[in-house]
């Protein structure tokens, strides 16, 4: 298939001279006719595209605005003119006798205020009982003709000399009219005792609204001598003479008259003998000049309120739109600077009910997320290279020493007393070799740790043994050492000058049963065992106290917490609101107390840093690696515990550890004796029954 870019010709191909001679002359043409509008969509979408988001509202909202202001108007203008119309039928028909009885005072009434006064009717009679005018044409008499200004009128269109084809006597109709403008008015006076002829020798001065431009105004008597209805005994025949209008005739006037009427046709009959006897058709309408300058005016003032609102509705959707945007443009100024690196930067906040509001409240949850995982990679990489670099070190002294003393005994094998500086040199590689091992051993405990293996903590483990004998380990190591066992308990806050703090209480301590790994958590204790052993002097006195504190914290968060000062402040805060409401967990919590010399305050977080160590030369003669702690720190948190590192009163360095036991179940009504006991049994199982996990195979 080859690809095409709609805004280039298609390069021609072997293939497609190949297709196209296969297809018809008119198919070829069909398909390049869809070939160009494809490109002619393609070029308009593209250009559509680069218009911004703005502007595309914008757009839309004037479009919206326009055809609904349209369609108003147009619904608007066809129900006026709709009620108008039926209005004007109404009256029409309900009328049409009325103004047909009254002829001759309409007639007489001044008629050259326009098309709406009471005389604005228009009638008009054709005889068709064989009553003729002078031509010998049947009679059409126009008895009212309404005159606008400069004698302009208005003569409908009307089927001639009776004719009613087409039309529906009784129903109204619209006719359309033509402007003429009266030249010449003659006036005679006829009495009604003179009668017409057979011939029609009146018909002179009734006139007739036909082709030759004259029109009579006067009804005319009929043929047997009685005047038309709504005439008087006598009357003044009067013969309008019509022309096309002048150039100089009012246009208003022109415009006006050149408006459709709407006709009523009814037939006109009489009584002769007790019988009707049908005389001729009479036309009666009203003009439509007003409607049309009313729906004109409607109009006009629908087109100015229309671009009024589109103009006011614009402006005010700019605003609107723009104010809109503002945190959308913020955030794309936001993200340049984080895309040039600052990670700090975070988009305004705006109402969380809005849809910007929750876009910016999810990017700057995601910002926070990607800024921490940024940092902690930083810091695992910085970490990993110091642990490369402390590694690389602490394995080549040994590897050195072992290399030089071989050295040492090629170079001496050959000389006096050669096989007691052998032993000596054997002995020194036999220490570098157990050093080495000894820290080859921590490093893979430290691996394990970390990819979750090598611990199970969902066996059983008794604290207080576990402290008992590391207790009698470190009396065993340092003799002079004076060790005291004392019991740890929360010591509630008495003002904000003394906060709630951890204290001694003289005391042996219960026994604690947790879960967790037994050889681990020995781990665990005889590393800050052995740091009190090494670190401090032999006589110096230490103290270890145990006990259980509740905290209204979970283990999951208690684990995450950075071993510092500020996070043990934290975990007594969260102990005082346990112990004072009996929420959360129960906690193990365990102290060891040194007075030696101590660690400066900046460096006691980093004492659980893998390969540090305060005094490295110390450390290397005391036999130290700089992993213990870390192991440690890595056992804790495997059971989600928490471990740091603070000041003692005096000088020298706490160690607590504090590992969670169980649940503290919510406080329930009294039971039965068998049913408390069942309760409790169930409540202090460890919180770790959950989420107990597969244990792993044990690494070879």
């Amino acid at each position: 298939m080859t690809m095409t870019n709609p805004q280039q010709p298609a390069v021609p191909t072997p293939q497609m001279g190949q297709q196209q001679s296969q297809l018809s002359p008119r198919d070829q043409v069909a398909q390049r006719v869809r070939e160009h509008h494809e490109r002619k969509k393609n070029i308009f979408f593209q250009h559509f595209d680069r218009i911004s988001l703005g502007g595309k509202l914008m757009a839309a909202t004037i479009a919206v605005l326009l055809v609904g202001i349209t369609v108003i108007s147009f619904s608007l203008r066809a129900l006026v003119g709709n009620y108008m119309l039926e209005k004007t039928d109404s009256q029409l028909s309900q009328q049409a006798n009325l103004v047909f009885n009254n002829i001759d005072w309409l007639s007489k009434t001044d008629n050259s205020s326009g098309l709406s006064g009471p005389n604005s009717y228009f009638l008009q009679i054709q005889y068709t009982d064989g009553t003729t005018d002078a031509d010998g044409k049947p009679l059409v008499v126009t008895p009212l003709l309404p005159q606008l200004q400069d004698g302009i009128v208005s003569v409908p269109v009307l089927p001639t000399y009776g004719n009613t084809d087409g039309i529906t006597l009784g129903k109204v109709f619209t006719a359309p009219a033509v402007a003429k403008q009266v030249v010449e008015v003659q006036a005679s006076e006829s009495s009604s005792g003179s009668s017409s002829d057979a011939s029609g020798n009146d018909s002179g001065t009734n006139g007739t609204g036909n082709a030759n431009g004259s029109t009579g105004t006067t009804p005319s008597p009929d043929a047997s001598g009685s005047p038309a209805p709504g005439s008087s005994d006598s009357s003044d025949s009067v013969t309008k003479v019509l022309s096309n209008p002048k150039p100089g005739a009012n246009h208003a006037a022109v415009t006006a008259a050149s408006a459709p009427w709407r006709i009523i046709a009814k037939e006109w009959t009489i009584k002769t003998n007790g019988a009707e006897k049908v005389r001729g058709v009479v036309y009666i309408g009203l003009s439509m000049s007003d409607q049309i300058d009313t729906l004109k005016t409607l109009t006009y003032y629908c087109i100015v309120v229309g671009i009024a609102v589109v103009l006011l509705g614009g402006s005010l959707s700019t605003l609107i739109i723009q104010h809109t945007l503002q945190p959308l443009k913020r955030m794309e100024k936001t993200a340049a600077k984080i895309a040039a690196g600052d990670l700090s930067q975070r988009i305004p906040s705006a109402p969380e009910n809005t849809e910007v509001g929750s876009l910016a409240a999810s990017l700057n949850t995601m910002l926070t997320r990607i800024e921490v995982s940024f940092h902690e990679q930083e810091e695992t990489t910085e970490k990993m290279k110091r642990f490369v670099s402390d590694a690389s070190h602490e394995l080549r002294t040994p590897l050195a020493a072992i290399h030089g003393y071989a050295e040492l005994y090629k170079m001496q094998r050959d000389m006096p007393g050669a096989l007691e500086r052998a032993d000596e040199s054997i002995e020194h590689i036999e220490r570098s070799s157990q050093r080495m091992t000894v820290l080859v051993e921590d490093l893979l405990s430290l691996a394990r740790l970390d990819e979750g293996r090598g611990i199970d903590v969902t066996g059983t483990v008794n604290l207080s043994s576990l402290v008992t004998d590391a207790m009698d380990d470190l009396h065993a190591l340092d003799p002079d050492r004076a060790i005291t066992r004392n019991r740890l308990q929360l010591m509630p806050a008495q003002d904000l000058s003394h906060p709630a703090s951890l204290q001694l209480a003289a005391g042996d301590w219960d026994a604690v049963t947790l879960h967790g790994d037994a050889s681990r958590l020995r781990q665990v204790v005889t590393n800050i065992v052995g740091n009190i052993h090494r670190y401090t002097p032999d006589d110096s006195p230490a103290e270890v106290a145990l006990g259980m504190i509740p905290a209204a914290i979970d283990p999951r968060q208690l684990a995450q917490m950075p071993t510092t000062e500020a996070s043990m402040r934290r975990f007594i805060d969260a102990a005082e609101v346990g112990q004072s409401m009996q929420t959360g967990y129960r906690y193990a919590v365990l102290r060891f107390i040194d007075h030696g010399p101590g660690v400066p305050a900046e460096s006691r977080s980093k004492i659980f840093e893998r390969f540090y160590t305060a005094d490295p030369s110390r450390a290397r003669q005391k036999g130290g690696t700089g992993l213990g702690m870390a192991i440690a720190q890595s056992v804790v948190k495997a059971h989600h515990g928490f471990i740091c590192a603070t000041g003692t009163d005096g000088g020298g360095l706490t160690f607590t550890v504090i590992l969670p036991v169980e649940r503290i179940a919510p406080a329930q009504p009294a039971q039965t004796a068998s049913g408390a006991s069942a309760k409790e049994s169930k409540a202090k199982t460890s919180w770790f029954s959950g989420e107990r996990k597969a244990k792993d195979v044990p690494a070879k």
